[in-house]
């Protein structure tokens, strides 16, 4: 029965998320891991700057240690749950754990902020830094010296990165998490594999770079994160154009977006980015500047259109649109393994 309420849970928790996203009243978990991170990190670049070797190990200690605690601090959470007499308190903390997991309405809410200001603002000093500031929150590059064009390509590129980062690669591993449980409670559950792979985009995105110590420090992170994101990001490549108009051209897509994609340096940013663009219709990639430096990402979609507003708002609707089926996808797949238990 527990088992049942964890999956009633997790769709009550994608429901929260859509609807209010993030409660402002409550510390966010990432808040905490990064935190963690960042103390850790700023302490061995401080002290151990010039020990590559230390820089290295360092950086394996911080993963490990920041998704363990992620890891059993879930696990204790469900355990209790599962073994105790009233559920509710527990049941809630997973609840809020779950919704914190995903970041559909935070995600697709700061990409349509920057669009409205890109729409109804005129472009002056102090509008254009406000802008900057709002793209800047959601990229890693600098977006100081950006040109309108650059900055609605800078925000698409997040939004088709972070989509699987932030949406699908967390209801993929909660929903493994769920299966899991149906087998034994002592296995890893939805809460411990959520709050492991949001420990593990954290530690990508705050140290998983490839210049100065954090070639280093991040090396780990970055692979484990590689790692974990590889199928979720292929099953958004093969189920995207499922909720697009072009699922008569299925085959094409696919094999144009993974052709471009695999040219990247991750092997799961590129893929996302692809079959987005091809379903929009916009090219990405190019130039972008990172640490003081111009880099030249391989382009994708070359004969696509430039990115502009409503391309972004068609991502947004293709996000949502894929998120509903990934759920139908998931009701079908539990109660099939339900009925065969």
């Amino acid at each position: 029965m527990a088992e049942i309420n964890l999956f009633l849970i997790f769709l009550g928790s994608i429901g929260f998320d859509l609807l209010i996203g993030d409660p402002r009243f409550l510390i966010h978990p990432v808040q905490i891991v990064g935190f963690y991170i960042k103390k850790i990190s700023d302490y061995l670049i401080n002290n151990f700057g010039e020990n590559k070797r230390i820089l290295l190990w360092g950086g394996f200690c911080i993963a490990i240690s920041s998704i363990g605690i992620s890891f059993s601090l879930g696990k204790f959470i469900e355990l209790s749950y599962v073994l105790s007499r009233t559920h509710f308190f527990s049941g809630l903390l997973i609840f809020f754990g779950l919704s914190s997991c995903i970041a559909t309405k935070g995600l697709i809410s700061s990409v349509k902020e920057i669009v409205e200001l890109l729409e109804n603002k005129e472009i002056n000093d102090q509008n254009e830094r406000i802008i900057k500031d709002r793209v800047q929150r959601i990229v890693s590059r600098d977006v100081s010296s950006s040109s309108k064009k650059h900055l609605l390509r800078s925000s698409t590129e997040s939004l088709t990165e972070n989509s699987v980062d932030g949406i699908f690669g967390p209801l993929f591993w909660i929903f493994i998490g769920i299966v899991f449980m149906k087998f034994s409670v002592f296995l890893p559950g939805p809460l411990s594999l959520g709050f492991s792979y949001k420990a593990i985009s954290t530690l990508d995105s705050m140290i998983g770079y490839k210049y100065d110590y954090f070639r280093y420090l991040g090396y780990f992170s970055a692979k484990i994160e590689d790692f974990f994101t590889f199928l979720p990001s292929r099953l958004v490549l093969i189920s995207l154009p499922l909720v697009s108009s072009k699922v008569n051209e299925y085959g094409s897509i696919i094999k144009k977006s993974y052709l471009d994609g695999k040219r990247y340096d991750s092997p799961n940013a590129g893929i996302s980015e692809a079959i987005f663009a091809y379903i929009s219709g916009i090219k990405l990639g190019g130039e972008s500047k990172y640490n003081n430096e111009i880099i030249e990402k391989p382009i994708i979609n070359p004969t696509g259109d430039d990115c502009t507003e409503g391309k972004i708002n068609l991502i947004c609707q293709l996000i949502l649109k894929l998120q509903f089926l990934w759920i139908i996808i998931f009701v079908l797949i539990y109660f099939i393994i339900s009925s065969l238990i």
